[in-house]
């Protein structure tokens, strides 16, 4: 006895079969809340004094897979919105001496997300800022995911840092006067979508 399949029936026994070996998508997707989301940067002041900042307007996105483990985060932040609480100093920030916002309006972040356990404990990424990309890793101090009190989704919220030399990105204006050092704080939150 002889069995013949039809080309066509082959050709879906085999998509089927295909698809039962997919790994089905276990990645959440989170858009950041620009309303509560802060960069902030912390810096020293010719060595005298602590001078704190920080960026009014940023967005991208977050994924989350919970079993594997892993995430992504892709961000960008306005540098022309860094706000330092005086205006004459956040308009010298915004010159060449320092973010050049002109001929740089955004700095970016990506990476990936390394869990410890259940939660995320850091993101290793790339810090692009005044057009240079440097290796920046982001110490997760807290994580925290909610259901929406409004909204009525899953609202992630974290508080990361991080500290930079402003002279590996080409901000050397003053460094003479104090160093290069700079402490990020990010408090970031994120939406489901």
């Amino acid at each position: 006895m002889t069995f013949s399949i039809h080309p066509r029936a082959w050709l879906a026994t085999l998509l089927i079969a295909s698809l039962a070996e997919t790994p089905a998508l276990a990645a959440d997707t989170y858009k950041i809340d620009s309303d509560h989301t802060y960069p902030s940067v912390e810096t020293t002041h010719m060595g005298v004094s602590t001078f704190r900042g920080k960026f009014n307007k940023t967005s991208g996105t977050i994924t989350l897979d919970r079993a594997a483990k892993t995430g992504t985060v892709d961000i960008v932040i306005d540098t022309t919105s860094i706000d330092m609480g005086h205006d004459k100093l956040n308009e010298h920030l915004r010159s060449p001496d320092f973010f050049n916002v002109e001929k740089f309006p955004t700095a970016t972040y990506k990476g990936t997300i390394k869990f410890k356990g259940d939660a995320p404990a850091a993101v290793e990424g790339q810090l692009t800022l005044n057009g240079v990309t440097k290796p920046v890793t982001l110490k997760i101090n807290n994580f925290k995911c909610i259901p929406h009190p409004y909204y009525k989704v899953e609202d992630c919220g974290a508080d990361a840092q991080a500290e930079i030399d402003r002279s590996d990105f080409g901000i050397t204006h003053g460094v003479e006067y104090g160093g290069g050092k700079v402490l990020l704080r990010i408090q970031v939150e994120a939406l489901k979508t």
